[in-house]
This record gives structure tokens, sequence and C-alpha cells, in this order.
């Protein structure tokens, strides 16, 4: 973790463990068994029914043994990863406090995020295409279902790749430049990737996803989704009080 006055979060996105096996999560499915099933059964048959003929050719991601019975998420945060999506604010926040930590304030996450000059972006004050993984082109929905309104509790939304053959959902610090700096301390990615959970009872989430069309950097808030609703592109990290 980045020590920050006084306290400390994550430097990358979270990624998910079982709490009792220590073994990683699907980051393609939600962290919490119930709504793992049923997302799993649901798209089981639906992904043979929607979008394009080369779209319904694309199978789901498995579910690993230790994950298709009782699990608890817990969070762990370390670079070069698929980050976890499909995430509500109850099982991000479970996931922090399986850790052992937190769920950050607003305050602290946008501290975080500007870095030690407390500009607008990560990187400066101005918004540069490419520098963090936002405003991508092309919307994993739209390129399985065509239409990108639908199906976002699909798991393989993170599995799209664009015309480049670039993976959407980067692994955590692949973007060299979406870097908040502070002093030696360097957090990555809270701006793109994913969105990521804050703690808000009502629900709010921070810094955009991939396909967000947004140029707000640290600034991007969304607060019209309530703390239930969970999509491929809500994930977290999580913080804790500075010993």
């Amino acid at each position: 973790m980045a020590h920050l006055n006084g306290y400390c979060i994550d430097r990358w996105e979270v990624h998910t463990i079982d709490k009792k096996t220590k073994k990683s999560l699907s980051p393609y499915y939600p962290p919490s068994p119930y709504l793992l099933k049923f997302v799993h059964n649901y798209w089981s048959v639906e992904s043979w029914r929607i979008g394009t003929p080369a779209a319904r050719k694309v199978e789901l991601p498995d579910v690993p043994h230790h994950q298709q019975k009782s699990f608890q998420a817990e969070a762990i945060s370390r670079p070069g990863v698929i980050p976890q999506g499909y995430m509500t604010y109850h099982s991000a926040k479970r996931a922090c406090i399986n850790a052992g930590k937190r769920l950050c304030s607003e305050e602290e996450w946008e501290q975080a995020c500007k870095g030690q000059n407390q500009t607008k972006h990560p990187y400066g004050a101005n918004y540069r295409q490419g520098y963090c993984n936002v405003f991508r082109h092309l919307h994993p929905a739209f390129a399985l279902h065509g239409n990108s309104s639908l199906g976002h509790l699909d798991p393989r939304l993170n599995l799209v790749f664009d015309e480049n053959q670039r993976a959407l959902l980067e692994l955590t610090g692949a973007m060299k430049k979406c870097i908040s700096t502070h002093g030696d301390e360097n957090i990555y990615d809270m701006v793109g990737n994913l969105d990521e959970w804050v703690e808000d009872p009502q629900g709010t989430f921070r810094g955009g996803f991939y396909a967000r069309g947004t140029r707000e950097g640290c600034e991007a808030s969304i607060s019209s989704h309530g703390p239930m609703y969970a999509d491929y592109s809500l994930g977290t990290r999580c913080c804790m009080d500075a010993e």
C-alpha cells in the first residue's frame, strides 16, 4: 500500500482470492456465491441466444473449482493481474474487510488520485488521450450484444479486444503513464480500467472505466446507482488507517 497523510491506499485495483484457500477468484464473475450462480446459469443459456453469430461463439470463462460452492472474497492488490469487476458496494466493502482493510472515503480516494500536486488527472492538469485506460472507442456490450445498454452482467464483457487486438480491460499497472505520485509513492490506474466503489452507503464510484466517455479524471464520479448495483465495469481498491 502507499502511505499518504494518515492513511494507506492500495497501489493497484483489487483482485480477489478466497479467504480460506487463498486461491484466486475469477475476475469475470461477481465475487459472491449467490450472484455468481445466478449469472453463470443465466448466461450459460443467453450467451447462445444474444448478439451476432461471432459473439455467440465466445465461450463463457470457467469458474474455478474452489469458487463453485461456498467462498468468501478477500481483496488483494498486486500488479499484472486482471482486476475484479462485477462488484456491488457491499461485496467491495466485504472484500476489503476480509483483508483487514476498508473502503476509501471519497476524500481519501480523490486526494490519492490527484497526486502530490493535486492535479485533475494523475499525470497533470490537462486530459491526455491514452495516458489512462479510459474513453476507449469500443463498448464491450456493443461488441457482444449490438447494444451498449444490454447484458452488463455478461461474464465475457471484460474479455473483449478492440480492432487492434488490445484488451479493453488492462492488467493492473499496465498503463505506465497513469500513475498518481506522492513523493516516492506511486499509485496506479486510479482513472480508467475499472470504476471504483468508495465508502458511501448510498452508492458512489469514482474514476471512470475503460469505455466511459469522461475527461474528468480524478473528479469523475457516479452516484446514480444504488449500493446493490453490479456490472462488469465496477471494482474497487482498499484503504486503511496508517499505524
